[in-house]
């Protein structure tokens, strides 16, 4: 019974997943259609949270799964909805803002465990990251290494969730870690690396909005007894 409520709760991704086919496709060979598909993404992978919203609780978890979707949307479109503004200092802005949300969307709602201690690689990886790309990056480096905190702050607190909410953060960072070598070292990347980011992009927003629907739904109380038995343990190791 359970398996075919998920199911059920997994069907709305069906054109998100099929578009994300087609932009991927599109952008690996220059095609028109890129920019429309890229356009619906965002849009698309909120289909399933819209639809599911009567199910969802607490609200809270889905207003913040809501609002990081809507500003993946905008980061996606910065340069269309604002061709006045620099496109990607406000492409990093509300990308950095998606990322807050689901950070608070994690540590608040969705975590299951503790910080693994594995997660320290997600340190490692921003310190990394400055090193090779801050000198590229001019006088956008202190943006970008607050951004590399936020992103790597996904990473880590999707650790704390169901494994499918980890992997999602793993190829968000994944998407964006190859973004900024093809931003700030172009020479260095090849063409395919192009639809790798819109690969790991989707797949990442996807696994992360499936697992938290999968959370959230009433339907499923093993992960809301979870959080408050792990809460009860927290409050008792700080007492």
């Amino acid at each position: 019974m359970q398996s075919r409520t998920r199911l059920r709760a997994l069907w709305p991704f069906a054109p998100y997943i099929v578009v994300s086919a087609i932009h991927v496709i599109a952008n690996a060979t220059h095609s028109p259609l890129t920019t429309p598909t890229k356009a619906l993404l965002m849009p698309l992978l909120a289909l399933p949270v819209l639809l599911a919203w009567k199910t969802l609780a607490p609200r809270g978890a889905a207003v913040l799964l809501t609002a990081a979707l809507a500003f993946s949307w905008l980061g996606d479109e910065a340069g269309l909805f604002f061709p006045f503004a620099p496109e990607l200092p406000l492409m990093l802005g509300f990308f950095g803002l998606a990322h807050i949300a689901y950070i608070l969307l994690f540590l608040r709602h969705l975590r299951v465990r503790r910080l693994p201690m594995w997660t320290v690689v997600f340190v490692l990886w921003w310190l990394f990251m400055i090193a090779i790309l801050g000198p590229h990056t001019g006088s956008l480096l202190v943006a970008v290494g607050a951004y590399g905190i936020v992103l790597a702050g996904t990473a880590a607190t999707s650790a704390r969730c169901r494994t499918m909410i980890a992997w999602g953060g793993v190829f968000f960072l994944s998407s964006d870690s190859i973004l900024a070598f093809r931003l700030f070292q172009p020479e260095a990347m090849p063409d395919w690396t192009s639809p790798a980011v819109m690969v790991t992009y989707t797949i990442g927003q996807g696994l992360i909005v499936a697992g938290a629907l999968l959370a959230l739904r009433r339907e499923d109380p093993a992960p809301a007894h979870t959080r408050a038995a792990l809460a009860d343990r927290d409050r008792e190791s700080l007492a």
